[in-house]
């Protein structure tokens, strides 16, 4: 492990019971942590000195939540954000189809079908990309509209309307090995990655549909080597991590401990956007339904079961109150640790339990800005339990911060202002009283680590600023240059010009 001192950093502390030096100091780190903290620290012989001139040094942050597939595709693909109609769709995928080269298709994502007034068919689709196959996916990925050539290449029978949830997520790898391989390189998640540490990013949870194991292990040989990284494995692939012997935490190279088995990921229920997240009340706009689970009881006891035996934490995707519930109740059958992912509609009273469980609430913070007026148009009368972080921080649960990835931009400074302030485009925030506080929402997304002291892992960030005391519009900026070195494990991956 590289060996580094960091001259004049101002530790802040992200616990109000953790000790952090009240003025200027130095940190020396050694064998990837830190192995002291003081004022004028000796400089051990051929160690690097770096000079922070009283900046200020957090732990490195965490994204809780991501699909780096998709994030490193976004580059390359049809922007959709902002459509407010499929009128306004096809007429960029018309311009789109324009410029197609031959043999190529046409992949884009963005758009919220879920705020449209209806949704668009795949006629209309048809009309404006012949036979070049397009593929839109949805902003929350639960999701796509494919027309009749995408949908005749992955062998999905004929229709009118989208593909949507557990058949979306069986066909999307098929997509990605024919339309998308080639944004796909260690070189693109390279450039990704280099990116991401220059946010202060040191480690993150990938949550991709459809890689192996081994597709990680190829990339990171490959250079894309520069923060931790979880990998999480899904249902159809759990027997393969059984047979390996992985437990979640385990190394998947020898001797990497920055490359580890991550959860096994459950999709219980759907998505606000396509109405299927699972809830205990009807939608306002579909009073018929209130959603819906994804597995029975038993077959999502099963697998929590069968994962918890073999040492993996469980990662339970629940959006509706009632796929919080029903989550909740297999782990305290089962005995399961792990998170529930987004918790995205709770009610109050089973935030105790998910407490006494030791559940971590995985919320993607940026979600409130994106969802704010579909959430008052379908679910009314429920807002006030959307995001509820304060609730869940008051009721002792442990909450993780992310993105969610590519519905979200990778981005920990806009999930931790919008913890915060719950707000954008000068709005007033939406429902305050869940609001965390600047040192809550960071100390959400270090990975639990309250301060920089002797022991600590070397996953360092220096800043610019003194985020306790920046407003949530600094907060948001930090993204933008504000981090001036990243290290993980003491080596630094990402440094300022």
């Amino acid at each position: 492990m590289p060996d580094l001192l960091l001259r004049n950093v101002r530790i802040v502390p992200l616990s109000p019971r953790a000790h952090a030096p009240a003025g200027v100091v130095d940190v020396l780190v050694a064998d990837g942590v830190v192995s002291a903290v003081g004022e004028g620290l000796a400089r051990p012989d051929g160690v690097e000195a770096y000079d922070a001139g009283g900046r200020w040094l957090v732990p490195g942050l965490w994204d809780a939540h991501t699909h780096l597939g998709q994030w490193t595709l976004r580059a390359s693909r049809l922007d959709l954000h902002g459509t407010r109609s499929p009128a306004e769709a096809l007429a960029r995928v018309a311009a789109a189809a324009r410029e197609v080269e031959p043999g190529e298709a046409i992949v884009g994502m963005g758009h919220s079908a879920g705020t449209w007034d209806r949704w668009g068919t795949v006629s209309e689709l048809d009309s404006v990309t012949g036979g070049t196959p397009a593929i839109l996916v949805n902003h929350d990925f639960h999701h796509a509209w494919l027309n009749t050539a995408a949908l005749d290449a992955v062998d999905l029978p004929r229709r009118e309307d989208m593909v949507q949830e557990t058949e979306w997520y069986e066909t999307y790898p098929r997509i990605a090995e024919l339309f998308e391989s080639s944004g796909s390189t260690p070189a693109a998640f390279r450039r990704m990655l280099t990116r991401t540490a220059a946010l202060g990013v040191v480690g993150m949870t990938d949550f991709e549909v459809g890689i192996r194991l081994d597709d990680w292990r190829s990339r990171w040989v490959s250079g894309c080597d520069l923060v931790r990284i979880r990998v999480a494995t899904y249902a159809d692939q759990l027997d393969e991590a059984i047979a390996e012997g992985l437990r979640t935490g385990d190394r998947l190279l020898p001797g990497e401990d920055r490359l580890t088995m991550g959860p096994l990921k459950i999709i219980s229920d759907g998505s606000l956007g396509t109405r299927t997240a699972w809830c205990c009340d009807p939608y306002a706009d579909d009073p018929d339904s209130c959603g819906a689970p994804n597995q029975s009881p038993d077959e999502l006891q099963g697998l929590l079961a069968k994962a918890h035996t073999a040492g993996l934490e469980v990662a339970t995707h629940a959006i509706g109150d009632r796929a919080v519930s029903e989550a909740l109740a297999a782990y305290a059958t089962t005995g399961a640790r792990g998170s529930i992912e987004h918790a995205q509609l709770v009610r109050h009273e089973d935030l105790p339990l998910m407490a006494r469980l030791g559940i971590t609430a995985s919320v993607q913070p940026a979600h409130i800005l994106d969802d704010r007026e579909m959430t008052e148009d379908v679910w009314p009368g429920r807002e006030d339990r959307c995001f509820a972080t304060r609730w869940m921080l008051d009721e002792g649960v442990r909450v993780a911060l992310g993105s969610d990835a590519p519905v979200a931009p990778l981005d920990p400074w806009l999930a931790i202002s919008a913890a915060v302030g719950r707000s954008r485009d000068g709005k007033e925030p939406w429902h305050p009283e869940q609001a965390l506080t600047i040192q809550e929402a960071l100390a959400a997304s270090v990975d639990g680590r309250p301060t920089v002291a002797p022991g600590s892992r070397a996953d360092l960030a220096v800043l610019d600023i003194d985020p306790l005391r920046a407003s949530v519009g600094d907060l948001a900026a930090i993204a933008h240059g504000g981090v001036v070195l990243t290290t993980v494990g003491g080596r630094i991956v990402h440094r300022s010009s």
